[in-house]
């Protein structure tokens, strides 16, 4: 869900929110709410194919650490790992529909 709000600075923002409540992006400060309205439309487009740039250090420069080790230091968090792709593809077949109807045939 996108949630358009005024910011402390009277700017207007949009915060992207999964369905659980967690905030998952929050935008830039626009000057005019048509404008954050524009923000949320382009979000909207280039999410859906927007490419992954991986810019981490790799895991044999750092050493690999398991899901259960320790917590990370105050400050970061930990994102679990979770099938996103996935996800994504039952999403669009629930929104989309079955992809192929076939032809309907009357044998009788």
């Amino acid at each position: 869900m996108f949630e358009l709000f005024i910011d402390a600075q009277s700017a207007f923002r949009f915060r992207l929110t999964a369905p659980d409540g967690t905030v998952m992006a929050v935008s830039r400060p626009f000057t005019t709410k048509t404008d954050a309205v524009a923000g949320i439309a382009a979000v909207r487009e280039y999410a859906g194919m927007g490419l992954i740039t991986d810019s981490c250090t790799t895991l044999s420069a750092i050493g690999h650490r398991a899901y259960n080790d320790p917590p990370a230091p105050a400050g970061s968090q930990r994102v679990p790992k979770i099938d996103f792709h996935g996800r994504a593809r039952a999403v669009r077949r629930a929104v989309s529909g079955p992809r192929w109807a076939g032809a309907i045939h009357n044998f009788s």
